[in-house]
């Protein structure tokens, strides 16, 4: 390489660096803070979402609501220079407020696999200007990964999402828990179903699951397993009968990110115990 390409490549390291430096980004993924934050970029977020809960430190970013329910004012108030979200979480007339505003708006698409999440971090780390790290992250993600056994479990687990007893729903096709039920080895106690439904005893005991599943916040607002076996139904099946309801972090267990590997080593382990 000659002198004066070593100083060109040289002066655009720094001006990278500097431009990193002054980014202001606002995250509307729990999944997109936590990959962010692991591209050395924690620094430079402003606001995240209600559901970045991990690492804990993004945790005292200021709030912006969830991402479904945002207000352009409350974001364009931490003056951001880079909007980060998921296209189905993002009401498009919120992108089409920032993109007025001048705000760069960048929506990643995150799908619910081992695959989506390594594009999803690659594609972040593009984005960023991050990639040899993001390359790091990935060869780390699927070496942790690759230790972890993916055997059929021979159990029916039903995910329940839960904010107290008189909201819960069930999960069907194309959801982040029924997905990670399924890679985790088990089976999908409402596998006929799409999305999310409304719980409902008759359903419930027609599922008949062998593990019943909750956030651990969920769990709590339901009173335990106690008061889940209160609820109408549970009784009756076989994870009432042998009292198997468990629960796990909502990040580790349905966010599809770094610690899918850990999630999933979690989740085989509680269902199997």
């Amino acid at each position: 390489m000659k002198p004066f390409q070593i100083i060109f490549f040289a002066l655009s390291l720094i001006a990278a660096n500097i431009a990193r430096a002054q980014q202001r980004i606002v995250s509307l993924n729990g999944t997109v803070s936590e990959m962010l934050c692991a591209l050395g970029l924690e620094q430079q977020i402003v606001g995240v979402d209600v559901t970045s809960t991990y690492p804990a430190s993004i945790q005292q970013k200021p709030k912006v609501g969830h991402n479904r329910n945002i207000s352009a004012e409350g974001v364009l108030s931490l003056r951001p220079t880079l909007v980060i979200g998921i296209p189905e979480e993002i009401k498009p007339e919120l992108v089409e407020q920032l993109k007025a505003a001048k705000v760069t708006v960048q929506l990643v698409k995150q799908t619910y696999s081992p695959e989506g999440t390594r594009q999803l971090l690659l594609e972040l780390a593009g984005l960023t200007s991050t990639m040899e790290k993001g390359k790091q992250l990935l060869a780390d993600f699927n070496k942790r990964l690759a230790t972890i056994p993916l055997t059929h479990l021979d159990k029916r687990v039903l995910f329940v999402y839960a904010r107290g007893t008189g909201s819960m729903t069930v999960c069907g096709k194309g959801t982040s828990p029924a997905a990670m039920i399924e890679l985790s080895g088990a089976t999908n106690a409402m596998a006929e179903l799409n999305e999310f439904k409304p719980l409902s005893a008759e359903s419930l005991v027609a599922s008949n699951p062998d593990v019943i599943l909750l956030f651990d916040s969920g769990l709590q607002s339901v009173g335990g397993i106690e008061g889940m076996l209160k609820v109408p139904g549970v009784s009756m099946t076989n994870a009432g009968k042998n009292r198997k309801i468990i629960s796990m972090n909502g990040h580790l267990f349905a966010g599809f990110g770094l610690q899918l590997p850990e999630g999933l080593q979690e989740l085989r382990k509680k269902i199997s115990g």
